[in-house]
């Protein structure tokens, strides 16, 4: 049985966005448009796909058995469209990436501005969260994570800078009022911002000098969760509150300015930076080709 590729992606649009609405404002349709595909394809199957209630839209069992095989299959037939960009002059499309919010913040800014003026086809959609994703449950052609959250299924390519380190610091006035530590355990007389990741885990703070490791839980008034507030947490520093941790590269501009000061800076860890990763695909999409060979190639000649 022949089904339109059109009606069969609006399906897995919806599904996938949970919504009609959602889906509509991420492909750039309108839900009308969306919600009379679904049902052409749903008379075309005999069989209703998605069950509609006024709060939530889901897939049937037989609208979750179609999502699993089609999704798929959408994905492979883009990318083959995709890579017939790159028998043009320039590649063109679409490269969708998940980032953590640090790189985006530090390693993105650097890159993007000339790789898009190479690229001026090429359109880049960016989502930045700190939580590891299913990148083709999520749509995306690639991803950006740290060695240690990456999958062993997938191809990673060096991305930014190799080594970074994980700094401390504190407003000149708190540590005036407070005491400058000298030995991480000093940590635990101090107020210290703490993460809190999603699932609810709170990293515990590590140092590290001549090959002495120390880890340790410290206490603070503040909480938050690194993907959505740690400018927060960097502000509530700046304005006295306590100590907060970051990567080095997001302290440095306050340390510049004066904002604040360095802890403990010769016992900050140091760790390998960041890779692209994405799928061992036949078929790599022109544009995440393109920008594979972008960071590949040195500095100097882009």
């Amino acid at each position: 049985m022949k089904s339109d590729l059109g009606d069969l992606d609006s399906f897995v649009a919806v599904a996938e966005a949970g919504g009609f609405r959602d889906a509509a404002r991420l492909t750039g349709g309108s839900a009308s448009g969306l919600s009379e595909a679904v049902r052409r394809l749903e008379t075309r199957l005999g069989v209703r796909l998605l069950n509609r209630t006024t709060r939530s839209v889901l897939p049937t069992e037989a609208g979750r058995h179609l999502l699993e095989r089609v999704a798929p299959a959408l994905r492979e037939v883009e990318s083959a469209l995709d890579g017939v960009h790159g028998f043009r002059d320039r590649p063109a499309g679409t490269l969708r990436l998940n980032v953590p919010v640090s790189v985006e913040k530090i390693v993105l800014p650097e890159i993007l501005p000339p790789f898009l003026a190479a690229y001026p086809e090429i359109r880049l959609d960016v989502t930045a969260e700190d939580e590891f994703v299913d990148l083709l449950a999520a749509g995306c052609d690639a991803g950006i994570r740290y060695d240690e959250r990456l999958e062993q299924d997938m191809i990673a390519v060096p991305i930014g800078p190799r080594i970074q380190r994980f700094g401390a610091a504190a407003a000149p006035a708190y540590l005036d009022r407070r005491g400058r530590p000298q030995h991480p355990h000093d940590l635990l007389d101090h107020a210290c911002m703490r993460f809190r990741f999603s699932s609810g885990v709170r990293p515990l703070w590590e140092f590290e000098r001549d090959g002495e490791v120390v880890r340790i839980d410290p206490t603070g008034q503040l909480e938050v969760q690194p993907a959505g507030a740690i400018d927060l947490a960097i502000k509530a520093a700046i304005g006295g509150v306590g100590i907060v941790t970051s990567f080095e590269d997001w302290l440095r501009p306050h340390f510049i300015s004066g904002a604040l000061e360095p802890v403990l800076e010769d016992w900050w860890p140091s760790f390998s930076g960041p890779f692209l990763y994405y799928p061992g695909r036949r078929l790599v999409p022109a544009p995440l080709r393109a920008f594979i060979d972008f960071i590949k190639a040195p500095a100097a000649i882009r």
